[in-house]
């Protein structure tokens, strides 16, 4: 059997990026969801322009955004098997989703990271805060559950009822890491895939300035620590 797969991509201002992305996208996947997080330059027509399901959410965030993705998938007659969560400003590969799906459709695991591992990565891709934080959050992560994760990367898949029994709620910048705490506490089954990584096109929301550094940081802290002494 074939499993059915849709994309979730939040996007705020990715007018050069978003239909790069959404071309990118393997044909196996059978609908890309952009949601429109209050941008005001083209994103909205670019992505449409390609053929991707185009929402809007007018509430600033991250996390906003993709909870406004899968509450359009939760008002469809037929539910996907596997929710991908992708970037819009094209710094990911969205063609390794193939591969990033593979231990799911092949090995039944709940939940894969996309690793943005080093020998992977374009220089200057990721910005020395985010390889900090990035280390600081899976080391508590590991120190405090025994995870094995390596990155919070934002490309992942999970299957769709596991994702629902996650509950998520972080609306800005804890999305990431929440949903990575959460399936450790429900004891999901979850690996990494290496993948590649480049320069992202315009300038990061978040680690571009040193307001969304510090909020994110603290942010990601937050839930570990929140999880920590549940």
């Amino acid at each position: 059997m074939s499993q059915t797969i849709k994309v979730i991509i939040p996007a705020y201002n990715e007018q050069d990026s978003i239909a790069n992305v959404i071309n990118d996208i393997p044909s196996i996947v059978s609908e890309v969801i952009v949601i429109s997080n209050n941008s005001t330059d083209n994103t909205e027509v670019n992505a449409k322009k390609v053929g991707a399901t185009v929402l809007q959410e007018n509430r600033k965030g991250y996390g906003y955004a993709c909870l406004k993705g899968m509450e359009y998938i939760s008002e469809q007659e037929n539910k996907p098997d596997i929710i991908v969560f992708l970037d819009g400003d094209y710094s990911d590969y969205p063609e390794q989703l193939t591969e990033l799906v593979e231990p799911i459709i092949n090995d039944d695991i709940d939940f894969v990271i996309g690793a943005r591992v080093k020998r992977l990565r374009e220089q200057g891709s990721m910005t020395p805060q985010q390889i900090f934080g990035n280390w600081l959050a899976t080391f508590l992560m590991k120190l405090f559950f025994g995870a094995k994760f390596t990155d919070l990367g934002p490309f992942r898949a999970i299957k769709y009822n596991k994702l629902l029994a996650l509950n998520m709620e972080d609306k800005t910048y804890g999305w990431t890491v929440e949903m990575q705490l959460k399936a450790l506490k429900q004891k999901l089954s979850y690996t990494e895939i290496p993948m590649k990584y480049r320069n992202r096109i315009g300038v990061s929301k978040v680690s571009g300035t040193v307001k969304g550094s510090i909020l994110a940081g603290v942010k990601i802290l937050g839930w570990i620590f929140k999880y920590s002494f549940k």
